[in-house]
């Protein structure tokens, strides 16, 4: 029971701004703490919330131990470190407006929800004096979001920042001539039905084209109608299986006018009120396909005897704020892309190629302006100090990553050769040193290979690979980490806004559930809310070799949080630093973009600096490019998957090696190692038993038999169905269920929990 003082409502919380005299012994209530915490989304720390209610001593002891219990209980969740209300809606959120009430006031779905239940209704409040387009229904906005006191009414009102373009209502398809003449649209998503268009709607598209068509309003009898508005490209033409994904997914592809003549008419920057770097051997190591090269590096022993052992090391980025200016179309419309996409067969790149691939990219032996970071480190790896520089440079050599790595490997060619022992062999050793520094920070080391597709001429699939990971690719990816952290410290000590690369720790939700999967394996994963990647790493550590490797690295991964852009510091948990800003890719990131801008105007290196309109919308930008990183990466998910399906039409009733990538109620989530794509096994199609589905153990299992399928294990299976235009493949199992791991206890308590919810998924039994 909380202690009350006279003259406060039930309920009504303080905040730091109205704090009251009150008593010392006065403790709020767990409702008036929830209130305060929905009330006050961006001062709910512990530290805020007990300020807010003049907690002190013994009392923020007791306020520490009810925030635990309200987090155990599922009311509270944690999200970097602040609390929210289980299922609450962030700040900033993307809405998408679905209708309206009574009065005409809009209404708002999250258009990402993970909460339980159904998602939270905002209503949409208009700004008075706006002048920007009013929001309507079927509206994508960007808005902040408030929560109400009405339990009868909406949850939030959202007050709109941005409003996204609008989406037409049309449909994918690839255009079919049937063989009486019928012209029909084949849907590339998995849902929609296929559509009849009538001649004079046929705009020109032939048989395999892919399409854009509008769908009429559906008849009483047969499939609807649609007219075709533009014809992308034939389906049978390379790259047509990515230009699927850019237009579901709605990706700007094409560069306005404006757009690139501002980009043509742009001057190669000149040498005045920039230091003159030209002469220091710095060099480009990158993918050999690489079209574009946005950093080069160089690294000496540092020669201060004060500091023995140490080296330098020089990281230089292409200077892109000299050229894309805030407030002009090339901005405007980097911002609007967010980044660069990368499929297999294409790049829609975040900047024209006049700017990514010519006067930005660091050409060998060709004059580039460049944003510098200079940095000491120790022998331990520890960095000392840094320093950032606005130059001129001129890379001294063009490598690709197998080729520097050869040069160190005793395999020089004509263009290592002469580089080697003066710009090589210093690289790898001031790597040496810099490992030794990762080493003590013990990132989260996941052991998860990357795979490639590799494409025929005609755009169809070659064959999948995996890139072996070199040192020289971990000297790269070491060395830009180090320029990010030394980014994101200088701008923190100019006190100048910047938008931060965060990661936050696994929420106890999460964790909890890692834990009891552990605990299948007799594995254990200490309690507590200050997690760090070292625990992660010690569990994988224990089964390096092991059957189940694959298997605890993958649920590890699948427990982490997702990195974002903010402008507020929570940390990067994965690398296990306290500060961490993206700097070193500003050709394809506009977060980058944004950094460099701050270091220029925090730092007094000439123009192109931040302004002070564009810090007071990080919150925003931030928002939108976060959304657009995860844009990029659905899309590219899908071509894969799409071109895969393709690929693998031709082969139904094949036999192949899978490994399960997913499980659920409704069945069993394949992935085939030697493409890199995902198919689906329903539980309906497993024979011999009927399986109930455990979410501890990530597992399906036999009611009568205890044996099934679990989250990574190696199995066979037959393609028995593709839809290559949808990306899905449908399969069935060949593989034997097997005894599963645990013990029989934990098996009892998933059957007996399965029985509990009287929604068994129903196995066909054999």
């Amino acid at each position: 029971m909380a202690r009350r003082i006279s003259g406060r409502s039930h309920g009504d919380p303080r905040t730091a701004d109205t704090r009251a005299k009150v008593r010392d012994d006065y403790r709020p209530s767990r409702e008036e703490i929830l209130r305060y915490i929905a009330e006050n989304p961006d001062r709910s720390g512990k530290r805020e919330i007990a300020k807010a209610f003049a907690l002190r001593g013994d009392d923020r002891i007791w306020l520490k131990d009810l925030l635990r219990d309200l987090q155990d209980e599922g009311l509270l969740t944690r999200e970097r470190k602040r609390l929210t209300r289980a299922g609450a809606l962030p700040h900033v959120a993307v809405l998408d407006i679905f209708g309206r009430d009574g009065d005409g006031v809009l209404l708002a779905h999250p258009s990402e929800y993970s909460g339980a239940g159904s998602p939270p209704v905002v209503s949409i409040r208009i700004s008075r004096g706006s002048n920007g387009p009013a929001p309507g229904i079927g509206d994508r906005v960007l808005a902040k979001t408030f929560p109400t006191d009405d339990p009868a009414g909406p949850a939030y009102t959202g007050r709109v920042m941005k409003i996204f373009e609008k989406r037409s209502d049309a449909v994918l398809g690839v255009f079919r001539v049937l063989k009486d003449g019928t012209l029909r649209i084949e849907p590339v998503e998995r849902r929609q039905p296929e559509l009849i268009v009538d001649k004079e709607f046929q705009n020109g598209a032939r048989n395999g084209d892919l399409v854009e068509v509008e769908p009429a309003r559906a008849s009483r009898y047969g499939l609807p109608r649609a007219k075709v508005l533009a014809v992308l490209g034939s389906l049978t033409s390379e790259k047509a299986v990515s230009m699927i994904a850019i237009h579901a997914h709605d990706i700007p592809h094409i560069f306005p006018a404006d757009v690139i003549a501002e980009a043509d008419a742009v001057k190669p920057a000149a040498l005045a009120g920039r230091e003159d770097w030209r002469e220091l051997p710095l060099i480009t190591i990158d993918p050999a396909d690489a079209k574009d090269h946005d950093d080069a590096v160089f690294a000496t022993p540092d020669t201060d005897e004060k500091n023995p052992g140490g080296v330098l090391v020089t990281v230089a980025i292409a200077d892109v704020a000299a050229y894309v200016r805030y407030g002009t179309a090339l901005d405007r419309e980097a911002l609007k892309r967010g980044n660069s996409v990368y499929f297999p067969d294409r790049v829609v790149p975040m900047l024209p190629e006049r700017i990514s691939n010519d006067l930005c990219s660091l050409r060998e032996g060709q004059d580039r302006p460049a944003l510098a970071v200079r940095m000491t480190f120790a022998a331990d790896g520890r960095q000392l100090r840094h320093s950032f520089h606005r130059v001129m440079m001129k890379s001294a050599a063009k490598l690709a990553y197998p080729q520097a790595q050869a040069a160190i490997d005793g395999m020089p060619d004509d263009k290592t050769g002469p580089i080697l022992d003066t710009v090589l062999k210093p690289l790898w050793d001031a790597y040496a040193v810099l490992k030794r520094g990762r080493d003590g920070r013990q990132p989260l080391e996941l052991d998860l290979p990357e795979r490639k597709i590799l494409l025929k001429e005609d755009g169809t699939v070659d064959h999948v690979v995996v890139p072996e990971r070199l040192d020289a690719h971990k000297l790269i990816e070491e060395f830009m980490i180090q320029a990010n952290v030394a980014a994101a410290e200088t701008l923190e000590a100019k006190r100048q806004a910047l938008v931060y690369r965060i990661h936050d720790a696994p929420s106890l939700a999460k964790q909890e559930s890692l834990r009891e999967f552990l605990a299948t394996l007799s594995l254990s994963l200490a309690r507590g809310a200050q997690m760090r990647p070292a625990q992660f790493n010690g569990i994988l550590e224990r089964v390096r070799g092991a059957d189940n490797e694959a298997l605890v690295n993958e649920v590890v991964l699948r427990s982490q949080s997702q990195a974002e852009y903010s402008p507020k510091n929570i940390g990067h948990f994965g690398l296990n630093l306290k500060r961490y800003a993206h700097f070193t890719s500003p050709i394809r990131r506009y977060a980058d973009l944004i950094v460099h801008r701050g270091l220029i105007a925090a730092l007094g290196l000439g123009p192109g600096g931040l302004t002070q309109q564009e810090a007071d919308r990080l919150e925003e930008v931030s928002a939108l490019i976060s959304a657009t990183e995860r844009r990029a990466m659905a899309a590219e998910r899908d071509t894969v998957d799409r071109l895969v399906a393709a690929h693998l039409a031709e082969h139904i009733d094949d036999r192949f090696d899978a490994r399960i990538s997913g499980v659920t109620k409704a069945g069993l989530f394949v992935q085939l190692p030697q493409y890199g794509a995902d198919g689906f096994i329903p539980v309906s199609s497993l024979e011999g038993d009927y399986y109930i589905y455990d979410e501890t153990a990530r597992s399906l299992f036999g009611e009568r038999t205890g044996k099934g399928y679990q989250l990574a294990d190696r199995v066979e299976v037959r393609l028995v169905e593709v839809a290559p235009m949808a990306g899905a493949m449908r399969f069935e199992m060949l593989t034997d269920p097997k005894p599963l791991p645990g013990s029989k206890r934990s098996f009892h308590k998933a059957k007996g929990r399965a029985r509990a919810s009287q929604s068994r998924p129903r196995g066909r039994r054999r």
